[in-house]
Formats: C-alpha cells, structure tokens, sequence
C-alpha cells in the first residue's frame, strides 16, 4: 500500500497551528510510518511535489492574492484539503480587522497601542502585508475537514491525520473539541 502524501502551507495567521502539529510527540511518530509528509514543518520543504498530493493542510485567513494563490495551488493538488485552525475554518482573529478596516487596524497596532514608542508610525515596509479583508478557506476553495482551535489541540489534528492516512475522512465532532 502507497503511503498517502500530505502537505501542508500557512496563509495569513501565526503558524500556531504548524507549531500544534509539531506537538503531536509520539503520534507524529507513529503517523510518521503510515504517511509521506512532503511540504510541511516537519520536511521543510516548502512546495509540494508536482505529482501531487493526498492530503492538503492550510493554515490561516485569506487576506490577499497571494493567500488566495496558495489555496488554489493547494486545492488543486490534492483529493482531500483541511482548513486547520480558528483562522482557516472562520477567520479567526485576524478576521478582527473586518470590523474596523486595514488602515484602523494598522494604526491601532502600530500608533494608538499603549505598547508603542510614543512616536509610533506604521512601518514603510514592503514585507508587511498589504491588508484586505480576511476570509475562511472555505470562501474560496471547497474544503474537506475542518479543524478549529487556536491552535487546535495536538491529538485533534493526529486523530484527523490517522483517520486520513487509514483513507477516512474524519469527523471532528464537538465533544472531541477541547479550548483551553
């Protein structure tokens, strides 16, 4: 039997949820002999392989073309695409920005922030994300499983991982969701 493949990529969000899959301990080391993780924290691989994938992990919202990019890329890539995390799944905290707008939010971030230099300005910085609104992956590529939490619970995500690589789409039901 042929190892499933799984890749994984971020969008607009923390990475705590790659750092979640990292946690997993010993359960990345069982899952570790029934899958081919290619792009992923753990490979550091940063692109899948042309022939694709099984399996597809995103993490984070959707706030600018390039996000949107990496989900299309992703999606079609792979059979089975789970959006991981608060972000992914609904947008999560960086969907807080929604409410006021980029530029509200930059200025709240980087000038009327009590933690700031009293001189504070908004970095002129071309790796800062041109800020738009922030959508759920499933606004823009079907997806298959959703996972929530912030990050989600390390046995939540090798449960949907063993699940997957045993070639069953899980269901993450409720009562197996735990926020601290």
């Amino acid at each position: 039997m042929n190892k499933p493949k799984i890749a994984s990529d971020w969008m607009a969000g923390c990475s705590g949820c790659h750092m979640s899959l990292l946690d997993m301990d010993e359960h990345l080391l069982e899952l570790a002999s029934m899958v081919d993780f290619r792009a992923t924290p753990i490979t550091d691989l940063k692109e899948p392989d042309a022939d694709g994938v099984e399996v597809g992990i995103l993490e984070g919202g959707i706030n600018n073309s390039s996000n949107e990019e990496v989900a299309h890329r992703m999606r079609s890539r792979c059979k089975v695409l789970v959006a991981l995390g608060d972000c992914a799944v609904f947008g999560g905290v960086p969907a807080l920005r929604n409410i006021c707008g980029a530029h509200e939010a930059l200025v709240r971030a980087y000038i009327d922030a009590e933690s700031n230099e009293p001189d504070g300005k908004i970095p002129d910085d071309p790796e800062l994300a041109v800020m738009s609104s922030v959508r759920a992956l499933h606004e823009v590529v079907p997806v298959d499983v959703f996972v929530p939490g912030c990050p989600p619970d390390p046995d939540i995500i090798a449960y949907v991982l063993n699940e997957l690589a045993q070639g069953r789409i899980p269901e993450v039901k409720e009562e197996r969701l735990h926020w601290n």
